[in-house]
């Protein structure tokens, strides 16, 4: 504000005397005045305007310098204030209150972005930010760690490590993920990869989070391994421990009777064959049962890739329920069928949806007709729910006695069964055939009010 007021007194003082000297430069010039005055007057008056606009020139240069360090973000001048009592003297003030102020800002500024820095080079998930053109503004010292790189400007640099991953960051969209294995220092690396992309000033980049899950992966899998093993061996000794009891019955019993000083063939009665008989074919019953039992289980190991076609679901599974209608008015079952809209299809091997679809919806009616005491109509219902454009949502429910929270976590794994009478592998099966179609397949269930699978199938 001081500034402006000595500005504007300045230039008017400095108009006001033009104006005197021009009035008398006229006066002079019609009135009888030596020569050598008017001069003197004339040049008095060029004098005048040649100060002011050098006065005006150098305020102009003065605010452009100014200017142009605040466009250039260069704060590092500082402007001097003499003391001479002009307003200049306001002017440089203001200029060095105005950096002062913007260097402040700028500090300030440096040190949110230094904080922010160290957070994410301290993070312990690898963060990757880069342009359109793959060009890398950030990269922390987890994801060079996890990808073994030091300096590193593009992202294509990273084809030395694997040329999928690059392909992999360049064409992953907002939401997209994706699992990646690589190999470090002669070991095997999981990275589980997400992305999404951003807009800054109108220039878009990718955000990449990166995260090593090999332990998370080994101690899941080790888990399976252990639920598995602990169910073969259940299974296997339900078998082999009446084999090898009978067994040793008849071995017992054929070896007295061999080693007995008297012994002859006809002295052996026929409850005693009879016995041996029996014996003999519980073995075999056994037996074949352990035989059908490896073969379900190497079954589980060779399910072909899938042949994809275009398929409309109500074509797959109303010709399920025809097949199963024998048991479905049996067991009086209403089924509600709701495929919205009509003609949903999805790609698929149809051999193996069949498969899949057979095996929940007879799930759900045994599950409701091993249960005679269920005091509410009998229902299951088969839906449709599309996910934006991509997923679809193939649900079965039922309203039986449900299954409880433990036994749900276990309704995956090969051979564990909830059923009276069951051999453990449909949803096992199930769940392979989903995934070797990039789908899933889970399960909700509440105790007495019933059970449902949902697949789920991309589009």
């Amino acid at each position: 504000m001081a500034y402006n007021n000595n500005f504007k007194i300045n230039l008017i003082v400095r108009v006001i005397l033009i104006f005197c000297t021009c009035m008398l430069l006229i006066d002079l010039f019609y009135g009888e005045s030596y020569s050598l005055t008017k001069v003197l007057v004339a040049g008095l008056l060029v004098y005048e305007i040649y100060v002011l606009i050098k006065y005006l020139d150098k305020t102009n240069k003065e605010l452009a310098g100014f200017l142009n360090s605040i466009k250039y973000d260069d704060f590092t001048h500082t402007y001097t204030t003499k003391k001479t009592g002009t307003s200049m003297d306001a002017l440089y003030h203001q200029f060095n209150n105005v950096i002062k102020k913007f260097r402040e800002i700028r500090a300030e500024k440096e040190a949110q972005h230094q904080y922010l820095r160290t957070i994410v080079q301290h993070v312990g998930i690898g963060i990757i930010t880069f342009d359109k053109t793959g060009e890398i503004q950030i990269i922390n010292s987890t994801a060079k760690s996890l990808l073994g790189v030091d300096l590193i400007k593009n992202v294509k640099q990273l084809k030395s490590v694997s040329k999928e991953l690059v392909d992999s960051l360049m064409e992953l969209k907002t939401g997209g993920r994706d699992l990646m294995k690589i190999e470090k220092k002669g070991e095997d690396v999981q990275l589980a990869i997400y992305a999404i992309e951003l807009m800054r000033r109108d220039e878009e980049f990718k955000l990449i989070s990166i995260q090593n899950i090999k332990s998370e992966l080994e101690e899941k899998e080790m888990d399976a391994w252990q639920n598995l093993i602990r169910v073969l061996t259940h299974e296997i000794m339900n078998s082999v421990t009446p084999i090898s009891s009978l067994a040793a019955t008849v071995e017992s019993e054929l070896e007295s009777q061999i080693n007995s000083k008297d012994f002859k063939i006809e002295n052996i009665s026929k409850d005693d064959l009879e016995d041996f008989h029996m014996a003999l074919h519980t073995i075999h019953k056994r037996s074949e049962g352990l035989i059908k039992f490896v073969s379900d289980f190497r079954n589980l190991t060779r399910i072909p890739i899938p042949n994809h076609e275009d398929l409309l679901i109500c074509d797959l599974i109303r010709p399920i329920l025809s097949l199963l209608r024998f048991d479905i008015e049996q067991n009086e079952i209403n089924v509600n069928l709701n495929i919205e809209p009509e003609h949903l299809m999805i790609r698929a091997d149809k051999e193996q949806v069949e498969q899949v679809l057979i095996n929940l919806i007879k799930n759900a009616i045994q599950a409701m007709g091993e249960n005679e005491e269920l005091d509410k109509p009998k229902e299951i219902s088969i839906c449709t729910v599309v996910e934006s454009d991509e997923r679809i949502l193939v649900k079965i429910k039922d309203n039986g006695t449900g299954i409880d929270e433990e036994a749900l976590k276990k309704v995956f794994i090969p051979f564990f069964t909830t059923k009276k009478s069951g051999s453990g592998i449909g949803l096992s099966l199930s769940k392979q055939i989903m995934r070797k179609h990039n789908g899933n397949i889970s399960v909700q269930s509440v105790v007495n009010e019933g059970t449902e699978f949902t697949l789920t199938f991309p589009r």
